[in-house]
């Protein structure tokens, strides 16, 4: 399998992008449906998208949640010879993890699982590790590696061993997860793997940029250290952070048809490549889904699947531009359960622009200046 490559600009070899290749791939949910099991597991392990940003968490502990619908994934390696792990690329937390031999969950036994005796050059932290999910929790400890990701070697990586996972788990096509984050929010003082890119001189540029194709299974990919201008059209509008521990931004409201209908006045929004779904409040978010026709069944706001080419698009608001969601977007078809939007209902206060903001919106990560570059992609 090819899962890594680096392309370089014809005028210099020094203007190289490095690029992993993210699969869509099938969805728990989707595997859950085809099993007829999702009403069962929807009702066991409830979405709270949520629990990963409560602030209780953000130190100590990393925070994760049941997300049924995550698709993308890309290939990393660690150890020496490398072992390779599928891994959930999120702007939305900070550590490393992903299963090791020592964990017997049943999430475990239908993954790749680390092992550190077959590397030379693993190190042993010690220290554990806990994440907490929204519906129970992964428990590991911390070790040393070579992790290399889109044929970077970062050596001397801490990451986390799983010892146990939480049930859900087991039907997700990941592996582990590594965390994009600000290392502030990184469990156990564990430096994140883009920190290190970036102190080693790994990266020309200390950004990273994602790109999620809208609709094949391929062709999505994260890019370090540089912009792949093949993979949006027009100008970059950059947008201040406003606050440093997430990639979270200011966004000054939400409208349909010109009117406004969440988000009035202002909102803090997290641009979150391990949430799928744009969520926010429960009433806004039953806000925007009236406005676009849609009603609430068995946890799903649904429209007529007859009608999905007429729903209007939805409109955020941010610095001073408009970005624009159409309905074919954030509809979701599924041949089990109709026609869903996605928005989704989450905290009190705080919104995920997730994966269906940004296949729409190609996504710039700068480390350097602290700012989210979002431009119309291809």
């Amino acid at each position: 399998m090819k899962w890594a490559f680096v392309v370089c600009a014809m005028v210099a070899l020094s203007e190289c992008l490095v690029q992993v290749p993210l699969e869509k791939g099938k969805t728990a949910r989707e595997f859950l449906e085809e099993q007829g099991r999702w009403e069962e597991y929807r009702l066991k392990y409830p979405y709270n998208p949520m629990a990963k940003f409560d602030e209780r968490f953000a130190v100590g502990s990393e925070s994760m949640t049941n997300d049924a619908d995550l698709a993308y994934y890309g290939i990393i390696s660690i150890g020496t010879p490398p072992q390779s792990f599928k891994v959930i690329f999120d702007t939305g937390s900070s550590n490393l993890w992903v299963p090791s031999i020592y964990c017997s969950s049943a999430a475990c036994n239908n993954h790749d699982k680390f092992n550190p005796g077959s590397s030379s050059t693993y190190r042993n932290n010690g220290n554990p590790l806990r994440i907490q999910y929204g519906t129970g929790s992964m428990t590991g400890f911390l070790g040393y590696d070579t992790v290399t990701v889109g044929g970077l070697p970062v050596t001397n990586q801490i990451f986390g061993l799983s010892q146990t996972e939480a049930p859900f788990m087991q039907y997700m096509r990941a592996d582990g997860i590594l965390g994009l984050a600000y290392p502030h929010l990184s469990a156990s003082g564990a430096t994140p793997v883009f920190d290190n890119m970036m102190r080693e001189g790994l990266v020309n540029q200390d950004l990273f940029s994602v790109y999620l194709s809208p609709n094949s299974q391929q062709g999505s990919v994260v890019t370090f250290g540089g912009i792949d201008p093949n993979h949006y059209y027009g100008s970059i509008s950059w947008i201040p952070l406003s606050n440093e521990l997430y990639w979270q931004i200011t966004v000054d409201s939400v409208t349909v048809n010109g009117q406004v209908v969440a988000c009035n006045g202002g909102c803090q929004a997290i641009v979150d490549t391990g949430t799928s779904l744009i969520v926010g409040p429960q009433s806004s978010i039953s806000n925007i889904n009236s406005a676009v026709g849609a009603s609430l069944q068995n946890g799903d706001y649904v429209v007529n699947c007859n009608n999905i080419y007429q729903v209007p698009d939805v409109t955020f608001n941010i610095h001073g531009q408009q970005f624009t969601i159409p309905g074919s977007a954030y509809i979701h078809h599924s041949q089990y359960y109709g026609c869903r939007t996605g928005f989704g209902n989450g905290g009190d206060n705080l919104w995920i622009l997730g994966d269906v903001f940004i296949r729409q919106y190609y996504a710039i990560f700068n480390r350097s200046q602290n700012m989210v570059g979002l431009a119309q992609a291809r």
